[in-house]
């Protein structure tokens, strides 16, 4: 159905001016007209007639939108939204139950648009309820009628109202107001007022995670440096190599007690043979390299 679109000038880089433009060549239908076409894209499925449907309204999905400026998200990604929820509006009008296509249309432009908004306003997932999409919302909406426009805590008499009037906890008003003063940032906002030659944000984070190119250096030097560990250790003869081995290279190391009893030497005659083939196999590794 996305193909329904494929005709309109209108993405995020395309001037907003110019699509508005664009849009009002699109006939607006009569109720007659809207409900003969929508019962023939029911039996018919037509990619034309749906097209006809859809950019009729498409000042609708505008004005929906104008409504939610007050969000900081940009305008043509919520009208390109907005759009998405008039396709699913066609797919889904059931005309014969005698509601106009607009009104209906209506619900899935609003709600396509409300997502894109609860997604992208902040990382943190807000709206995960009815009461607190509705709270989202309407609490922008609350405050400026009761002509609270700044960013001061609300006494506990306007919490109140506003918990009564939108019928959740004054909890939930007060932390909903927290979340809608900060904001998530961009980090690539510009430090200074030139956004074309500023610093961003994100020039100050440092990470001291390695690079892709150190990682692969590290994973290079350490699997050069094992196989010549396992050509030097060859240097050793089996005593050598099993008290090395349960002396350093196992996860749970012998004792020098319990090897002497293994092969009935003295402690300090294991700790000889630990420190001497160490010394074997770095002498080995130096000649190798």
């Amino acid at each position: 159905m996305e193909t329904a679109l494929t005709g309109l000038d209108f993405s995020p880089e395309i001037n907003l001016a110019r699509y508005l433009q664009n849009i009002r060549r699109y006939p607006l239908l009569t109720q007659e007209e809207e409900y003969n076409l929508a019962i023939e894209y029911k039996k018919t499925h037509n990619k034309e007639i749906a097209y006809k449907l859809i950019t009729s309204h498409l000042r609708l999905v505008v004005k929906v939108v104008s409504t939610y400026k007050g969000y900081g998200l940009p305008i043509n990604e919520m009208i390109s939204e907005g759009n998405i929820g008039l396709i699913y509006a066609v797919n889904k009008f059931e005309p014969d139950k005698g509601f106009r296509f607009s009104t209906y249309a209506l619900w899935w432009i609003k709600a396509a648009v409300q997502k894109y908004i609860l997604n992208s306003w902040s990382l943190v997932k807000l709206g995960t309820t009815a009461a607190q999409k509705k709270l989202f919302f309407n609490l922008r909406k609350i405050k400026n009628n009761l002509k609270l426009n700044d960013d001061r805590e609300l006494s506990s008499e306007v919490l109140k109202e506003i918990a009564d009037t939108l019928d959740v906890s004054i909890q939930e008003v007060t932390d909903m107001n927290m979340r809608l003063k900060a904001h998530d940032g961009s980090l690539n906002v510009s430090m200074n007022n030139d956004s074309e030659s500023g610093s961003e944000w994100i020039d100050f984070i440092y990470d001291n995670k390695p690079n892709q190119e150190e990682q692969f250096s590290y994973r290079e030097t350490m699997n050069y440096r094992r196989k010549l560990f396992y050509k030097a250790i060859t240097v050793l003869n089996p005593r050598e190599k099993d008290i090395l081995y349960k002396r350093r290279m196992s996860d749970e190391n012998t004792t020098l007690d319990e090897l002497s009893q293994i092969y009935n030497i003295s402690k300090e005659r294991v700790r000889q043979i630990e420190l001497n083939s160490i010394r074997k196999i770095s002498k080995a590794i130096e000649l190798m390299q």
